[in-house]
This record gives structure tokens, sequence and C-alpha cells, in this order.
């Protein structure tokens, strides 16, 4: 485990592009969490969007894992928590508009 940390604050082989990526799709998400946490409401949420999102975090941690683990992969870590709290939301929400 320890290793596995050093290793992902290694920034020799980190990839710039997909940093930059995440840290804007990172940007967007607390506005969303926010939004509907103040406003508890869902219209306009899809489960289905917020659940591919996620498995396509998931994935993408995944090949952190297997190929280079850097600090690019707590990039994925903090944009999987913030959409997972944001489906949270909508799916409790959800169920209390009904």
């Amino acid at each position: 485990m320890l290793d596995f940390l050093i290793q992902s604050f290694q920034i020799k082989s980190m990839s710039i592009y997909e940093a930059i990526m995440l840290i804007c799709f990172g940007a967007s998400w607390p506005f969303a969490v926010v939004k509907t946490y103040k406003t508890k409401s869902v219209k306009g949420k899809s489960r289905l969007f917020l659940s591919l999102i996620i498995i396509g975090y998931i994935f993408g941690m995944i090949n952190k894992i297997i190929n280079t683990v850097d600090i690019v992969f707590w990039l994925y870590v903090i944009n999987l928590l913030l959409v997972s709290t944001d489906l949270f939301l909508c799916l409790l929400y959800r169920s209390k508009e009904k």
C-alpha cells in the first residue's frame, strides 16, 4: 500500500492532457452537486448518464493501476466521489419527488 501511494505521486510519467481533462470535468461536478443539494430537484438528471460516467472513471482508475500509477489516479478518485455523490442525491431526491 505504501508503494502504491509513493508511486501515485510520481509526476515523471503523468499525462498532462489527461490531468487537464480530469481537472476540467472535476471543476464542473461540485456545481452540479451543490445545485442538486440546494434545489432538491433532479429534473433533467439521468441516472444512466451518471452511472456511465462512474463506470468510465472506474476503468480510468484501473488503467492507472495496471499501467502507470501517478497523481492523475487521484484526480479520477476525486471525480468518482463527486459523481457518486451526485448520483446518490439523484436517487435520494427522485424517490422523494414521487
